[in-house]
């Protein structure tokens, strides 16, 4: 890896330049949800299509990420509090511009299902943080499939 970012800690999430925030309910349990996040860290390609490799790293602590198209990612997580929050900073990349990056997954009750809160927070150069702002669209299609992916899974 290239480039090691800022060691941000979970409440980046609120304070970043650039916070996108997505929203969807599905059928599936919190409980298996978050289960689906944190603890089947190798199965996320099987279910979020940009992931082409995810794999647990110190003992779950921390994580290895490839995505399609080359990014490769070493991460630290921040918060696995089951079955509310699971969280996790980039700590290196080989993605140019990037100085801070956590994402947050938020699990609610709702009815029988849950609410997935899905935040991607970043801050870079401001020509970074443009580019990241019209990614929401692409963002947004992406968590909304693999959320809807992971639903099916955990509902068959």
């Amino acid at each position: 890896m290239a480039r090691r970012l800022l060691p941000v800690d979970v409440d980046f999430v609120r304070s970043a330049p650039v916070r996108l925030v997505f929203v969807r309910q599905i059928a599936a349990s919190p409980e298996s949800v978050f289960h689906a996040l944190a603890e089947e860290v190798a199965d996320w390609p099987q279910w979020f299509s940009a992931v082409a490799l995810a794999r647990p790293t110190g003992d779950g602590t921390g994580r290895e990420i490839r995505l399609r198209g080359g990014t490769r990612v070493a991460e630290t997580v921040l918060v696995a509090k089951g079955p509310e929050v699971y969280a996790y900073r980039i700590d290196e990349t080989n993605a140019p511009g990037v100085r801070a990056l956590v994402e947050e997954w938020r699990l609610t009750p709702a009815g029988t299902g849950t609410r997935v809160q899905w935040t991607f927070a970043a801050d870079g150069p401001p020509p970074l943080r443009a580019v990241l702002r019209l990614a929401r669209p692409g963002l947004g299609r992406a968590f909304c499939n693999a959320v809807a992916a992971l639903d099916r899974r955990l509902t068959r």
